[in-house]
């Protein structure tokens, strides 16, 4: 148990120690009653240029009073959370004064996240009590302790925060109900596509273009284009807060994305490998979901691979390397998006998001002037044109494909969608009569049937442990990077990762979660699925390694926790067959 100082004890220690060494900070370390919250030091910085402090605010439900209703499905205490914590980070911007001092010194941050709507451990919402967790840098000049500026932030400046985003008496209930209404609306959405046979709804009135290339924020309105379905697949659903809300539904089954181009195709695929996630008011895809095992493909030149199976795609290799339990640290354009599709389908992939502008040209497909030229025993590729028909008839597994180079596509697609300046037209109708006008000439070449990838075990004496006395190292390098032990794990090509919060919480997972099932026996899908059980029953804070909570992680999917393992160059795979 805690135990609980009346704050000014706070006050006291904070002067106590002014003008000393700034480690001096440690004594401040504790929990202060502030009378309407309980102020949580869990962490004192020991150098004003080392990572923040670790500080919780906890109010409880009789004083925050957050609505009970909003709190009574977990996608809505995440919906909640994430708004109180874009509250919080919006009244820090206004009241905080901000940097002061060396270092870090002033600053007061929390992990309120970007577009998307994600569970994170920045904010904690339940039926007891509403919890943020903040980032404190304390003040120092130099490398002493400056009271004053201390005694600011804990005694003016956190409490008006306080007051103001988490206080129900304080905030625009419309607006948190609204935000709380989006969120479920999406999520309802999504556990509706299957029963309607679809893999991706894109609401009407959307809006997909974003502001720039370096910016994830919505085009304005005035200038953007807003999304209407073609009539042919115009759909209308239900949802809980909206009423009947319309848009194209995409079925399951391969889907083309054609046009011209800069005219929105790889826009739109964008959006729907986006729709994994929910999205906040005013993003403009609020209405644009997608299955949950929606993975987007492409090519990764360089990466490594251990043990895949990626007989379905590639073949007879020169030099009799083996393709069956194919491993290799410089996989080449083609070899790395037929390992990216097996290692997908292994961890229970349903759709498969392809872009020929990062796809290996090779890989997609051959015309029949060079399967003239090139006999296909010489070549060992069958290309993903001759597969992804199969992958849907014989396996369930869609694919939404953006091509504008090959019209052999036209021959395995069930559906055929051009974008003409960011408008979408349904012209399956115009791709099978030219079908019939100019058939192709080219022939299939799969040599056998699709077969599933057979699971893969990860081998423990291969996966980094911690030594006696030592803790490992592992480190989140901002979005696309994590260093783990010796390693330096590259994920800049895992598009479906969003969030500098998720590649933390993987980081996290490498020591405290991924680690024990990582035992010899369990095969790689095994553990993700272990994984994301584990953390819906006990929550992120499961992942945190040290003595307090965490307030920087946020939720990743199994995919891309699954592609991070994948990643590990120096990992073993045995297969299980």
């Amino acid at each position: 148990m805690v135990k609980i100082e009346d704050k000014e004890r706070l006050r006291r220690t904070l002067y106590a120690i002014d003008r000393r060494g700034y480690k001096a900070y440690k004594q401040i370390e504790g929990a202060y009653d502030f009378g309407a919250y309980m102020l949580f030091i869990d962490h004192a910085q020991g150098d004003p240029f080392a990572p923040p402090s670790a500080v919780r605010v906890r109010v409880d439900q009789r004083v925050a009073q957050i609505p009970a209703d909003l709190l009574t499905t977990r996608t809505r205490r995440i919906a909640v959370a994430d708004y109180l914590a874009r509250q919080v980070a919006l009244q820090l911007r206004r009241l905080i004064k901000g940097h002061r001092g060396s270092g870090k010194s002033g600053m007061i941050v929390i992990d309120a996240g970007h577009q998307e709507v994600l569970e994170r451990t920045a904010m904690v919402v339940n039926r007891d009590f509403v919890e943020a967790r903040l980032s404190v840098g304390l003040p120092a000049y130099g490398r002493t302790v400056q009271a004053q500026e201390a005694v600011e932030i804990f005694f003016d400046e956190i409490p008006r925060v306080v007051e103001r985003s988490l206080m129900a008496r304080q905030l625009d209930l419309s607006a948190l109900r609204a935000h709380v209404g989006v969120v479920e609306d999406q999520a309802v959405l999504r556990e509706k596509l299957d029963e309607m046979g679809l893999v991706a709804f894109v609401g009407d009135g959307a809006i997909l273009p974003r502001v720039s290339g370096a910016s994830d924020a919505p085009m304005p309105a005035d200038r953007a284009v807003k999304f209407q379905s073609p009539p042919s697949l115009r759909v209308q659903v239900e949802v809980p807060n909206a009423g009947t809300i319309t848009g194209m539904g995409i079925p399951r089954g391969v889907t083309l994305i054609v046009g011209g181009g800069y005219h929105g195709k790889s826009t739109l695929l964008r959006a729907i490998e986006r729709g994994v996630y929910d999205h906040i008011p005013g993003d403009g895809r609020e209405r644009v979901v997608t299955v949950s095992g929606a993975v987007k493909i492409r090519a990764e030149d360089g990466r490594s691979v251990e043990k895949v199976d990626i007989t379905p795609f590639i073949t007879n290799l020169p030099f009799g390397k083996s393709t069956v339990d194919f491993s290799t640290d410089d996989a080449s354009g083609s070899t790395s998006q037929a390992t990216n599709i097996i290692e997908a389908l292994e961890v229970g992939a349903t759709l498969l998001l392809l872009d020929e502008d990062t796809s290996a040209t090779n890989f997609m497909v051959r015309d029949a002037r060079m399967q003239a030229l090139v006999a296909k025993d010489k070549e060992p590729i069958t290309p993903f044109i001759d597969r992804v028909r199969e992958l849907y008839t014989e396996q369930g597994i869609s694919t939404i494909l953006v091509m504008g180079g090959s019209g052999d596509y036209f021959d395995v697609a069930d559906h055929v969608i051009m974008m003409d300046h960011f408008h979408p037209v349904d012209v399956t109708a115009e791709a099978k009569e030219i079908i019939r006008t100019w058939p192709s000439q080219r022939r299939r070449e799969a040599p056998a049937p699709f077969a599933p990838p057979p699971a893969r075990i990860p081998q423990p004496e291969s996966f980094p442990r911690p030594k006696p006395g030592k803790p490992l190292k592992v480190q989140a390098k901002g979005l696309r990077h994590i260093s783990f032990a010796k390693h330096t794990i590259d994920l800049s090509l895992v598009e479906q990762l969003v969030d500098e919060s998720q590649t933390r919480a993987i980081a996290a997972a490498l020591v405290t979660g991924l680690g024990r099932y990582i035992d010899g026996r369990h095969s790689l899908e095994e553990i993700v699925e272990a994984f994301e059980r584990d953390i819906f029953e006990h929550g992120l804070d499961r992942l945190a390694s040290g003595r307090h909570p965490r307030g920087d992680l946020a939720w990743p999917r199994r995919f891309e926790v699954a592609a991070t393992i994948n990643r590990l160059r120096g990992i073993r795979m045995r297969q299980r067959r």
